[in-house]
């Protein structure tokens, strides 16, 4: 692979903002990643790759043709153009450190952001190699177009060198993953996969193959506005209303500063509103989709406590469905795990199976009949200013791929 190749591919991606916005219904819902598929598809037609589209809702969809036809099998490789809106991701300042010499990282463009090796002690393993980082101003955008970039290395290896045997890949990049609306506009007749890999997972030799199921509750509160000098004994104020709601939520437990493992949680993460009215959005997370509904009882008991505080209020709690584990849908095709490490191993390197607190497209595409685990695209701490990426980590995943689409013709051939 040519690790100055990928690395110029990541940095063009990263200075293009693709910030998802969850306040709008468009899809996608930002411009950028219209921007940015527009450039990606330029960039699969000039390394020969001559069907690659985007389509009216800025999915990105080609096929690298097969080079042994007797290969019956199709898989995908997948990747999301958005970025998340936690932190901002408009104009992107990569930080280069070759030959990382071991330490703390400082970010240049915000001194008290430190990227502390106490908290990413995977640091201290990747002493010499190439860490990449934003200024500390907004997140870097390995999330995850780190993982483009590493599906298009490994396409443009595939593309030059048709000596290597492989099926028909097809390559289809998303929008609005962080969302949790990535997959909406996807048809699988489309795809027409067997399986496929979402590249967006963390650090390197990883095959995360179950995540969270989710939920979103939205919880609004509605209360009685008028002006404060006549307030006495009509006033229902929502925002005092909200806070008791919130207040009653757990913080020595089911939190996400708090959870660890298989632990689940409840997490408020936007709040908005004035007096006459409050909404709340909050994250249910449980590895058993079986608990989920006792995370919406708990919500509506906090709810039905508040109103005794505040008879006069009123409080709505809507639960959105968003996705599920993985895992059931994993074992059905066992060959989409077992061929990940059998590529890894052939590289002379061992998977390492794990779970993610948190989702993918995978999970979704899982869930809708394509098995789809994730693989590591050498992304760390994303979401954050604090994100960085280790240029070797993304490389070894583009060889990754390369030795998959392999192992999948070599198995899968007649």
């Amino acid at each position: 692979m040519d690790k100055d190749q990928i690395l110029q591919r990541f940095l063009r991606y990263v200075r293009i903002d693709t910030t998802a916005n969850p306040d709008t219904d468009d899809y996608p819902s930002s411009p950028g990643q219209l921007e940015l598929g527009k450039l990606l598809v330029e960039e699969l037609n000039e390394m020969g790759i001559e069907n690659a589209a985007q389509n009216e809702h800025g999915i990105i969809m080609a096929t690298i043709p097969a080079t042994d036809d007797g290969v019956k099998d199709t898989i995908c490789w997948c990747a999301h153009l958005d970025t998340s809106p936690e932190t901002s991701g408009a104009n992107v300042k990569p930080q280069i450190i070759e030959n990382y010499p071991g330490g703390d990282i400082v970010l240049p463009g915000d001194k008290s952001k430190v990227i502390k090796t106490d908290v990413n002690p995977e640091l201290n393993e990747l002493i010499g190699r190439t860490i990449i980082t934003s200024d500390g101003t907004t997140l870097l955008g390995g999330d995850d177009k780190a993982g483009v970039a590493i599906i298009f290395e490994a396409a443009k290896r595939l593309v030059d060198h048709p000596e290597i045997k492989h099926g028909p890949i097809r390559i289809c990049l998303t929008c609005d993953e962080e969302i949790a609306r990535g997959v909406i506009k996807l048809d699988l007749n489309e795809i027409a996969s067997t399986v496929c890999y979402t590249l967006d997972g963390h650090g390197g030799n990883e095959i995360d193959v179950e995540t969270f199921s989710a939920d979103q509750a939205v919880v609004t509160v509605t209360g009685i506005n008028i002006h404060p000098s006549i307030a006495k004994g009509r006033m229902t104020n929502a925002i005092r209303a909200a806070s008791d709601f919130i207040a009653r939520l757990p913080r020595d437990r089911q939190s996400p500063e708090t959870a660890e493992g298989r632990e689940g949680f409840l997490h408020p993460y936007e709040m908005e509103g004035g007096v006459g009215e409050m909404k709340m959005k909050i994250l249910l997370r449980e590895f058993d989709a079986s608990k989920l509904d006792a995370l919406a009882a708990q919500l509506r008991e906090y709810a039905a406590a508040t109103l005794k505080e505040f008879p006069e209020a009123k409080i709505d709690v809507k639960i959105e469905r968003q996705y599920r584990n993985m895992d059931e849908g994993l074992k059905k095709e066992p060959r989409a795990v077992e061929y990940a490490e059998e590529a890894l191993k052939r590289l002379g390197r061992t998977a390492k199976k794990t779970i993610v607190r948190g989702g993918t497209d995978g999970s979704r595409l899982t869930e809708m009949g394509l098995p789809t685990p994730n693989l590591s695209s050498g992304d760390h701490t994303p979401h954050s200013a604090l994100e960085w990426v280790c240029l070797e980590e993304m490389v070894e995943s583009s060889e990754w791929l390369v030795a998959l689409a392999e192992v999948w013709a070599k198995e899968n051939n007649g």
